[in-house]
């Protein structure tokens, strides 16, 4: 079966099976893709679900001008952009928040004064946003999924990543299970 044939499936019939072929045949060119584009295997992998997502959801406009791939890549890359256009707006409103409120660190039980920024600074702009929703906002999983368009399932992902390089950078031990 050729692109087309899967294409059309997928139009007429909301095929998730043809989809998925789709997504299989071409989901390494689209991940090198923004892999390249990122310089973050992470971000990339999370990008490239999304890009998927939004052909998912934009495949009735493909005409059939051009190769599906290059179609497929163009979606990738305005959700690249999209997610940059993100990040921009994110880092300027925490900016203004710190700037409005003086917050620089933060003070625990025991008077030490951890630099909140820095732990922040080793995450991905995605990953800073989960956590910043999660723990400094309380939201849920589900929550957080509609505040940024993730899957649940992906927020979770993005939360695990994102403690275990806090972990990892600052040489904190995961007591939990010591």
């Amino acid at each position: 079966m050729d692109d087309s044939y899967l294409i059309a499936r997928v139009v007429a019939q909301q095929d998730a099976a043809a989809f998925g072929e789709l997504v299989r045949r071409h989901q390494s060119q689209v991940r090198n893709f923004l892999r390249k584009l990122t310089r973050d295997t992470d971000a990339a992998d999370d990008l490239a679900q999304d890009a998927f997502m939004h052909a998912w959801d934009r495949l009735h406009t493909f005409i059939g001008h051009g190769s599906f791939i290059g179609w497929l890549l163009k979606v990738a890359y305005t959700t690249f952009l999209q997610s940059k256009r993100k990040e921009t707006r994110y880092r300027e409103v925490l900016e203004e928040t710190s700037a409005e409120t003086g917050t620089g660190g933060v003070t625990s039980g025991s008077e030490e004064v951890v630099d909140l920024d820095r732990f922040l600074g080793v995450l991905t702009a995605e990953e800073r946003a989960v956590m910043i929703l999660s723990y400094a906002c309380g939201l849920s999983h589900r929550e957080i999924g509609d505040a940024t368009n993730l899957p649940v399932g992906t927020v979770k992902s993005i939360i695990f990543r994102g403690k275990e390089k806090i972990r990892d950078s600052f040489g904190i031990e995961d007591h939990k299970y010591g």
